[in-house]
């Protein structure tokens, strides 16, 4: 268990100590070439991983954590120049011998990535997969039962696209375990997952790392994960370690300014609803240009004159713990402490009184079923093909009122945003929208696949003023206009969407969406894949809009914690209805339904482990009768298998939080 959870185990500790290391990493220098241009991915790291232990890899987009971690891997490009030596269970990971290197990860290394559908065959079955990796189909079903796989046996029979996101990356773990390994790079495994999923995945991996004895290598860029796994923390910065520690130390008093900033970016349950989130200024250096000095002294608040002449080297600042910074711990300590997490300004004032203008959406009893094709049926059902995406959804959202929908995969969020901006039909009930506004626009999880790539992003966004009448001058105008609003220098409109960072463009995507102020904003996970501080400084930019704009804003997403900070009420789904809808404090301080609360004991803190929900959602294809959760809710009675209570829309004004749950209605 991490240290942020737990206390170390002295006599492991000490086991441990007097054990060589599973993986060095000695002086490790690596660049890239691109066009005909040197790109610093990795300068001057040095680490060691212990046996048995969990490493977090925490760091921002940029700062090197995945280079490291192929390293480690021994799966640099050839035309990568690489200088330093990487060690695993003695072997040279660096050396250009591709026999031996496929011995080594065959033997001894083991890797879960972000993605599991770019890393599994969409073409061949699941026990398959696994039994290449295992050497028999026995061997298969041992590994996807000891990963907690429900059903194995069929499960085998099952390809990629069949399971669920937490499934596969259980599968991938299974593969990454079949050899037994001493060390498993674990680059993002969690990122794309529900909170719930999320958590089932890092207690199975604590699980393994107790039960077969393997060191694990775990990549991240949010603490909070990081505090629920690790034993340490390194953090990196473009490319340098910045700080390396015992994980509860890190967190409670970091050493260097960068964690420091990391820190007071998170997210979390006690976020003021009322105050800009604490976003890190600046972005990371590029690569090809490192800085003379200390990398991060453009964004520090504590630098000094010094800081920007060598960049300094790692160095002892307390017992087992390493800072690159000339500060000493104490001082940065006690500028941590004197800033308590996430406090920003204040936030603008809302728009004054709205008066009676109506709402800007209505939705009423909104169902939605899909067709599908029966060869993806399971044959163990009598389903007919009907896939019930939603089931009865009625909401409300006010004039510039800002709803977020939250839920785990499967429950209907996107397909109820598809809904009211019209690219899903309704198979009944009804969508109203406000008479003559302009139409819902929508921003999505992914920015650079809803963005044209052959187009600049000035004609990505002056495609939404065709029409409208104005010269080509005063479109013009318009575009720097709305750049300037998101935050973007006006000649960011030249640029295409590849050139731009992630951050970057989902500020285009805001900037497209709102040339013409619409409606209503609708926002698809816009930050679930950005860094915390990134992510932090688009939510900030979203509230602005919202504000400035006096628009509405339904907001999807999987965390609560962001759904505290964005939102006035929050509804949540659960396999195609609504079963709680609220006040975003009252349905966060006190959720009344107990999906709602398993959502919320789910999230990861610091010095808090989150609570594993058992099971995962039924198939749409084939809900459960009754209320839906029943089958995974701790207090459910034999009546709930039977009786399905809805959320109203009348309830709203004189009964602004509702819960679907006969137990909760008793109460």
């Amino acid at each position: 268990m991490g240290t942020a959870v737990s206390d170390v185990d002295p006599e492991a500790e000490a086991a441990n100590a007097v054990r060589d290391p599973v993986a060095v990493v000695s002086d490790l220098n690596v660049r890239f070439r691109r066009n005909r241009r040197d790109v610093h991915a990795l300068r001057g790291v040095s680490l060691s991983i212990a046996s048995g232990e969990i490493l977090g890899l925490v760091g921002e987009s940029g700062s090197g954590k995945s280079v490291l971690g192929f390293s480690m891997l021994g799966l640099l490009p050839n035309h990568a120049a690489v200088d330093g030596a990487v060690s695993v269970v003695g072997a040279d990971m660096l050396r250009r011998d591709d026999k031996a290197l496929r011995k080594v990860r065959a033997l001894d290394l083991g890797a879960v990535f972000q993605d599991p559908m770019t890393s599994l065959n969409p073409t061949m079955r699941i026990g398959k997969q696994v039994a290449e990796a295992a050497g028999s189909d026995a061997e298969a079903l041992r590994l996807l039962t000891a990963v907690g796989i429900p059903e194995p046996k069929r499960r085998m029979r099952a390809y990629p696209h069949e399971l669920s996101g937490g499934m596969r990356q259980r599968v991938m773990i299974a593969i990454a375990i079949a050899g037994d390994p001493e060390l498993i790079i674990a680059d993002e495994p969690t990122t794309a997952l529900d909170v719930t999923v999320q958590a089932q995945v890092l207690r199975l991996l604590q699980r393994l790392r107790d039960d077969i004895g393997c060191s694990i290598v775990f990549v991240t860029h949010d603490l909070g994960v990081a505090a629920q796994i690790s034993d340490r923390i390194a953090v990196l910065y473009a490319g340098r370690i910045a700080e390396i520690g015992p994980t509860a130390e890190v967190l409670k008093t970091p050493a260097h300014p960068y964690t420091h900033g990391l820190l007071r970016s998170r997210l979390t349950l006690d976020t003021a609803r009322d105050r800009r989130l604490a976003a890190l200024t600046g972005s990371v250096p590029s690569p090809i240009s490192p800085l003379p000095g200390c990398a991060f002294a453009p964004r520090c608040g504590l630098a000094v004159d010094e800081c920007s002449a060598v960049p300094p080297d790692p160095a002892t600042v307390a017992p087992n713990r390493e800072s690159a910074c000339i500060l000493p711990l104490e001082q940065v300590a006690r500028d941590f402490a004197d800033k308590s997490t996430n406090t920003g300004e204040p936030v603008a004032a809302q728009p004054g009184e709205r008066g009676e203008q109506p709402p800007s959406v209505v939705l009423r009893n909104v169902t939605k079923t899909f067709t599908v094709a029966r060869r993806w049926l399971d044959r163990s059902t009598d389903n007919h093909g009907k896939l019930q995406a939603l089931r009865g959804v009625s909401l409300q959202v006010g004039h510039g009122e800002s709803v977020a929908l939250v839920g785990e995969s499967g429950s209907g969020k996107s397909t109820l945003l598809r809904t009211i901006v019209g690219l899903e039909k309704l198979t009944s009930g009804s969508v109203e929208l406000v008479a003559g506004a302009p139409r819902p626009q929508m921003v999505f999880q992914d920015a650079g696949a809803s963005l044209t790539p052959w187009l600049s992003v000035g004609e990505l966004i002056a495609e939404r003023l065709r029409g409208s009448g104005m010269s080509r001058a005063a479109r013009h105008d318009a575009v720097v206009e709305v750049l300037e609003r998101v935050g973007l220098p006006a000649d960011v409109a030249k640029s295409r969407a590849g050139q731009l960072s992630g951050g970057q463009r989902q500020r285009v995507s805001l900037a497209r969406a709102t040339v013409v102020p619409p409606s209503v904003l609708l926002c698809d996970e816009p930050t679930s894949a950005l860094d915390v501080s990134l992510a932090a400084s688009v939510l900030n930019l979203i509230g602005d809009l919202r504000r400035s704009l006096d628009m509405s804003v339904v907001f999807v997403t999987h965390d609560l914690s962001v759904a505290r900070v964005v939102a006035d009420r929050i509804a949540v789904m659960y396999l195609g209805r609504i079963v709680e809808v609220g006040p975003a404090d009252q349905v966060i301080g006190k959720p009344a339904h107990p999906y709602t609360k398993a959502l919320v004991d789910s999230i990861p803190d610091l010095g808090r482990e989150s609570r594993v929900l058992p099971g995962e959602p039924a198939s749409p294809l084939s809900p459960p009768t009754g209320c839906a959760f029943h089958p995974r809710c701790p207090i459910s009675i034999d009546t709930c298998s039977d009786t399905e209570l809805d959320v109203r829309l009348e309830g709203i004004p004189g009964d602004p939080h509702q819960v679907a749950c006969i137990e909760r209605k008793a109460g």
